[in-house]
Formats: C-alpha cells, sequence, structure tokens
C-alpha cells in the first residue's frame, strides 16, 4: 500500500520530528566532516517543512557508539555543516530525550544527539520510544538507509505519533525502487557483481521473477562457473555454495549471462602482470570480466528499457582491472534506460566513470537498497501510515 508522504501533512504550526542519515564520515577526532553528501540529501525535505511552517526536530544516529556517549560520535558538526548549508541557525541539543530538549518555534531547527549513546535506540524500548514520540506533534523519516532497520526512531516510536510520513528522499527511493521491481518497462535487465554469492541470493532469486536478462559479474561470477564445471584457478570461490549456484542456474536458464572470458594475475596487486583468457589457468585468479564479455553484457544493457545494477564487474579499484565495471558503467548511463544504481561500490564506480547525472536514481542506502531489492519489507517503510 502506498505511504503518506510529508506533502500530504499539514505541517503548519506543528512540531515535526524528522528522522535523517547523518551517519557522515568523520576525520580521527570527531570533529571534522569529510564528506556532507548525505547531510546535502536531506536539505530537500528539510526544506519543504520549514517552509510549510512547523517547528522541526531531526534525528540521526552516527557511528557506533555502543549505547555511551563519545564525543568523536557526537552529531554536533553535522549541527555546524547543517546551519551553514541552511544558512540559519541549528540548535544542538545535548540528548536526544529527557527535559532539557528544546522546543523548536516554527522555522527553527533542533538537532538531536547521537541516538545511539543510548541501547534502547537499538534495541526498539517502547519505553524510549514514547520519549522520542513526546516531543513532537507528526512524525516524517527521510532515512531510508535505515528503514531495513527495527529499532526505536524508524519504528518504534511511529505507535505513539499519529502520523508518520515518508520524507522526500525517502519518496524518491521508494517510488524509483518499486518502478524498477514491480513494475519496469522491459526488456528489464539486472547486473549483479560483488566477492559473494551468498550476499545475493535472495536478490538473485526476487529478481529471477521481475527481469528479462540477469547478468553476473565479479567474483561471484566463479562459483556459478566451478559449479558448472569450469576452471577457476585462484579466482574467489565459495566451495559450500556449488549446490546453490548450480539449483539457481538450473532454474534461471537463459535468462542467466556469465562472463565468458577474463581478465587474470598471478596475484591481486594494481597493475600485476594479467592477460585475457577463456579457460583461466591454474595459479591465477580472475579480477575483472575480459572483452567479449563486456561487449555481450554492453549489446544487453544497450537493448534495455528498464536497469537495475547493484555491485562491480571487477576489482575496479585497481587498475587495469576497472575495465568492465567503467564499460557498463557508461554503457547503464548512455541506455536512455531508467537506471537504478544501489550499493557503495556501483555508486563509487558511476561516480569514478563521470556519469552519475545520466542515472536515473541512485539509492543513498546500501542494505536498504539490497533489501528491498530481495523483496523484504523494510520495517522503516511498513511502519509509516497508509494513505
Amino acid at each position: 500500500m502506498p505511504k503518506l508522504s510529508i506533502r500530504d501533512l499539514d505541517l503548519n504550526g506543528k512540531t515535526v520530528f524528522m528522522r535523517v542519515d547523518f551517519n557522515v564520515p568523520l576525520a580521527p577526532g570527531g570533529q571534522e566532516i569529510t564528506s556532507d553528501k548525505r547531510i546535502r540529501a536531506a536539505l530537500p525535505t528539510i526544506q519543504y517543512a520549514l517552509e510549510h511552517g512547523c517547528g522541526l526536530i531531526l534525528a540521526s544516529h552516527l557511528g557506533r557508539p555502543k549505547g555511551k556517549r563519545n564525543p568523536e560520535m557526537s552529531l554536533a558538526p553535522c549541527a555546524v555543516k547543517l546551519a551553514e548549508l541552511l544558512g540559519k541557525p541549528v540548535t544542538m541539543a545535548s540528548d536526544c530525550i529527557g527535559a532539557g530538549i528544546p522546543k523548536p518555534a516554527p522555522g527553527e531547527v533542533v538537532l538531536l544527539e547521537n541516538l545511539r549513546y543510548h541501547n534502547e535506540e537499538e534495541g526498539n524500548d517502547p519505553e524510549f520510544s514514547k520519549q522520542l514520540a513526546s516531543l513532537c506533534d507528526v512524525y516524517v523519516n527521510d532515512a531510508f538507509g535505515t528503514a531495513h532497520r527495527a529499532h526505536a526512531s524508524t519504528v518504534g516510536m511511529i505507535s505513539f505519533v499519529p502520523q508518520a510520513a515518508a520524507g522526500l528522499l525517502m519518496d524518491k527511493e521508494l517510488q524509483w525502487l518499486g518502478k524498477a521491481t514491480q513494475n519496469p518497462d522491459r526488456p528489464c535487465i539486472a547486473i549483479l557483481g560483488g566477492a559473494k554469492v551468498s550476499d545475493k541470493i535472495e536478490v538473485i532469486q526476487n529478481l529471477a521473477k521481475v527481469v528479462d536478462k540477469l547478468l553476473i559479474g565479479g567474483a561471484m561470477a566463479y562459483t556459478f562457473l566451478k559449479a558448472r564445471g569450469e576452471a577457476t584457478g585462484k579466482s574467489l570461490v565459495e566451495d559450500d555454495k556449488l549446490e546453490l549456484a548450480a539449483s539457481l542456474m538450473a532454474s534461471l536458464g537463459d535468462k542467466l549471462m556469465l562472463p565468458t572470458d577474463h581478465v587474470v594475475a598471478e596475484e591481486f596487486k594494481a597493475d600485476a602482470p594479467n592477460e585475457v583468457v577463456t579457460t583461466i589457468p591454474d595459479g591465477k585468479m580472475a579480477l575483472d570480466i575480459g572483452p567479449a564479455t563486456i561487449a555481450a553484457y554492453e549489446a544487453a544493457v544497450a537493448s534495455a528499457k528498464t536497469i537495475i545494477w547493484n555491485g562491480p564487474m571487477g576489482v575496479f579499484e585497481m587498475k587495469p582491472f576497472d575495465k568492465g565495471t567503467m564499460a557498463l558503467a557508461n554503457a547503464v548511463a548512455n541506455a536512455g534506460a531508467v537506471s537504478v544504481v544501489g550499493g557503495g561500490d556501483s555508486e563509487k564506480a558511476i561516480k569514478v566513470a563521470g556519469v552519475s547525472n545520466k542515472i536515473t536514481h541512485v539509492s543513498t542506502g546500501g542494505g536498504a537498497s539490497l533489501e528491498y531489492l530481495s523483496g523484504i519489507e523494510l520495517p522503516g517503510v511498513a511502519a509509516l501510515t497508509e494513505k
């Protein structure tokens, strides 16, 4: 069922509790933000809320403080950065619950201190949830990256508020991931890479019901190839998943595309002497897909109307083993299809390739997008109020 959006709420004069994802990377010492991307991603929803006359309370976790106050995981640097980006003051609260939390007037912003300073947050404790809910009139979740966690600030407190809606970023995630997996324009293809079949079993099984072609790359391809009886040399293989891989190949049939040639080297090292082979020799490992595979995958991508991509085709952080991933990034960008990219490595790949602006939607939630693609209902989405 569709969920309430912040656009459906009357915010004027209300106090809004907004769950954001300010889990930003900090330099050693915890005082300097090294990337403000997640704060910028939340700006449209924050600005929308303020323009519609509410007082705004923002809440997030940062790092893993394990229930203890840790100055190196304080959200205070985020308050400073947000104030700079908004061009207005942001009040930093000393905690996330308790009598000392300031109540923002319409147009004002308060950022609560790290939710995970309290173990009750991850424990989804009802009393802690009730205390969070007591701070507001309505609830908005704009933190898709934490939507797969049933925590107090993503699920528990919603029982104690009258309305709970998705923010603009959450809305966008649900719109594009939903379209790609439930009602895609066809042909629909998925490109899956990464190291382990075991990490992507549910994704493969769920997407197999949706897609017309499933392109496999990265180290996980070699578990499939070994299960098919092909030589894999020193390539990374999950021997305990060979039976599963064989079963997946049998069920997928000609939907599944696997590499037919490989870039191999004797060692896992940048600029290691390498060659292109169709049969991987003993003593060598595959570190990228080869040119024939790239051409076949590019052709599949070029014909697609919907493309879902999660995971690189090889060790793209090390040259010259980045060619497969870079070629696919450019192919996806130039296909003219609806393209949905999820996962940190895939996001990094399209950024390195310089094609981020040609991708329809880049998901902000690695684990959450993977679970969504797996067909798993996300607790933080399920808990929101239905329209």
